[in-house]
């Protein structure tokens, strides 16, 4: 068995390395088993001089040694034929209140919102500096109680912060982030900062780069506070320091694999993070941690200086604690930097009101009909006809192998990008290695054919395509997040939605409901979620030990 298991990695190329044996037909027909094939042996002498010759060409990509940042020249977009993205950037303006005080007790602060901390900054009534004290204090408290932090930016934050003192006091004002200080995924390159992707392999990485998110959010005046923790290259929400816990329950884990993010945000360490989706990494943290996180339309943030799992999948998103507060972020790192092939530049025209009973709103009845009358998501719909709002039923599709077909993708194209970590046996290092982990889905994912691979993403397309007219029929579709095929359907066809706090459950952990929108529907889908966080005020319950 060694043998044939052997002379199978040679031909997949698992060692690296030139084989001394040639590929024989025995060989072939052993390999034809996990491939679904079967030739005749008049058809595998004609491959083994092929083959053979491959091994060479397999042992010359090896000697590359590529590193995760070479990007696949190959761009995925969400463009299906029909699709208008919308081009006219028109003024958007964000309600920044007048008369916010400081509170009596400082720890109040800490959960102020986004506009109401820019209130106090524009005023003057707190400085950033004073305030990115306060959240590095925060975060030095509670961050070990959370295992949520990977590395304070404390030099980096102080002279962010100073800039936007000096900025105010010369009256130049960037807008509601200047002075609000944030914390982003340990995914995401900053220059001066490890990178450390949550991996033992990785936790002295330095990378002298500023990724383009950072960039955008330091134009507009935010402080980079923390680099927060994330599950090992991006799964889960276990990494080199430990299981991030859930501010609501710190017995339980917070989600993954924007497991940080969430974390810190839910318990008030940063007032917003950044965070990223590949397969529910906002979605399921959003969930369990009772914050609002936005997973945008693919290819409407340019990922260039993030690490790279699946190029076609890999999606950047803001996590907050109101939809008010993701449309904020959202405005100001949406786009281009013409590095990231996948990214456009489309226009986010927010304007923070919508008329609910314009908007065409579907709920997946096959999803909620049999949940008990109590539930949370049934009681979604009652509120939204108190709103004015007309729901519509629908089917949500679950019998087309979403999870078979994006779990697939993301193997063989993680497998790619950590290649190296795989054939130097780096692995062995990362602290998960269950069956179900990263090392052995690397491993695995290298007997994935070519051919399948890109037939995969054929029927990728083919399935946007199928379900793009039920899709894109709706302004908003209401589900529970992690239901059903649609969390893996809506990760491959690209259609953004936001996930948000939504009551709570008997165990005292928030209850949650995801909104879907359209392509590149963002204004329209934060609106919505806006009007139902102001009726409900859901998202303004916080964890008690935090507060």
């Amino acid at each position: 068995m060694r043998k044939t298991i052997l002379t199978t990695l040679s031909i997949f190329m698992l060692t690296g390395q030139l084989m001394a044996q040639n590929v024989t037909r025995e060989s072939i027909k052993s390999a034809e088993k996990m491939l679904d094939l079967n030739f005749t042996d008049a058809k595998r002498d004609s491959m083994t001089d092929i083959l053979s010759k491959n091994i060479k060409t397999y042992a010359f990509l090896h000697s590359q040694n590529f590193k995760n940042d070479v990007p696949l020249p190959l761009a995925f977009n969400v463009d299906l034929p029909g699709l208008v993205v919308p081009k006219k950037q028109l003024p958007v303006y964000f309600n920044i209140p007048a008369n916010v005080e400081l509170p009596k007790n400082s720890n109040d602060l800490a959960f102020y919102s986004i506009p109401q901390l820019a209130s106090l900054i524009k005023n003057k009534k707190i400085s950033s500096e004073k305030l990115t004290r306060f959240y590095l204090d925060r975060l030095r408290k509670y961050g070990p109680v959370l295992h949520c932090v990977i590395e304070l930016t404390d030099t980096i934050a102080i002279a962010q912060a100073k800039k936007a003192d000096a900025d105010l006091a010369k009256g130049i004002y960037h807008g509601p982030l200047h002075g609000i200080p944030y914390g982003i995924k340990d995914l995401f390159a900053v220059k001066g900062t490890h990178t450390t992707w949550g991996t033992p392999p990785y936790k002295d990485q330095i990378i002298d780069e500023t990724c383009f998110v950072a960039q955008k959010l330091q134009a507009a005046g935010a402080v980079l506070v923390a680099k927060l923790s994330l599950g090992e290259l991006a799964e889960d929400d276990v990494w080199f320091g430990g299981l991030t816990r859930n501010p609501w329950d710190i017995s339980k884990g917070s989600g993954g694999s924007s497991a940080g993010s969430s974390s810190a945000t839910a318990a008030g360490l940063v007032p917003f993070a950044i965070g990223t989706e590949t397969y529910g990494s906002i979605v399921d943290p959003s969930m369990r941690c009772g914050v609002t996180g936005l997973r945008p339309t693919y290819g409407s943030i340019a990922r260039t200086g993030a690490m790279a799992l699946c190029w076609t999948s890999d999606k950047v998103g803001p996590i907050c604690r109101s939809a008010e507060e993701d449309a904020i972020v959202f405005n100001y790192i949406h786009g281009t930097d013409k590095k990231d092939a996948s990214a456009i530049d489309f226009a986010f025209n927010y304007t923070g009101s919508v008329d609910i009973k314009k908007l065409k709103i579907a709920y997946v009845k096959n999803y909620i009909d049999t949940l008990p009358e109590n539930s949370t998501e049934k009681q979604t719909l009652a509120t939204l006809k108190k709103m004015g709002a007309t729901v519509t039923g629908i089917n949500f599709p679950d019998n087309l192998h979403g999870d078979e077909t994006l779990s697939l993708i993301i193997g063989v194209e993680s497998a790619a990008a950590f290649d190296e970590l795989t054939r130097t046996n780096q692995d062995d290092l990362m602290v998960q290695q269950g069956k179900d982990r990263w090392p052995n889905t690397f491993r695995t994912s290298r007997f994935v054919p070519a051919v399948e691979y890109l037939n995969a993403c054929r029927y990728r397309y083919q399935l946007m395509a199928q379900l793009d007219p039920l899709l894109d029929k709706y302004d908003v579709i209401i589900t529970p997040p992690e239901t059903g095929d649609q969390l893996a359907i809506t990760n491959l066809t690209g259609n953004p939605s936001v996930t948000l706090p939504n009551g709570m459950l008997k165990n005292n952990m928030p209850a949650s409901i995801s909104f879907i929108g359209k392509h590149f529907g963002e204004a329209k889908l934060l609106a919505f979620a806006k009007a139902y966080q102001e009726y409900t005020g859901y998202n303004l319950k916080h964890p008690a030990m935090f507060k």
